[in-house]
Formats: C-alpha cells, structure tokens, sequence
C-alpha cells in the first residue's frame, strides 16, 4: 500500500494545534496568524471551535504546520 505524500494524511486539527501550541506557544502563534483565538485568553478547545468554522484560517494553522513538520520531527 502505498503511503500519502500529504503530510497532513491522517492528522487531526486537534495534534496540529496541540503540537503548534508546544512548540511556539501562543504568543508566537498571534505573530504568525494574526486571529484572536491566539491573542486573547487562548485555549487549544476555543482555537479548535474557530479553526473549524473558519476555513482561511485553518488554511493557514495548516501551512504553518507543514512548514514547521521539520523542526517538530528533530524533537
């Protein structure tokens, strides 16, 4: 069986927050996505609830995810 080239094959919103969140923490996460779900009184449960409504901006947490996969797998 061939195996998917898409890195997000197979992850949930919930381990791409949760891992975005160890790695950068908040703070750092409202500097690279400007939305107030990382700005103001941040929590993973209330993040999940907006990313999943808001489709630009999951778009975005994706990318950022993707483009941080490297440095997560040196962990």
């Amino acid at each position: 069986m061939e195996k998917s080239k898409d890195p997000l094959h197979g992850v949930t919103l919930k381990v791409i927050v949760e891992q975005l969140v160890e790695f950068y923490g908040f703070d750092t996460l409202a500097e690279f996505i400007n939305i107030n779900c990382f700005k103001d009184n941040p929590s993973v449960k209330s993040s999940l609830t907006f990313l999943r409504k808001t489709d630009w901006a999951r778009k975005k947490v994706e990318e950022l995810y993707i483009r941080t996969l490297p440095k997560l797998k040196t962990l």
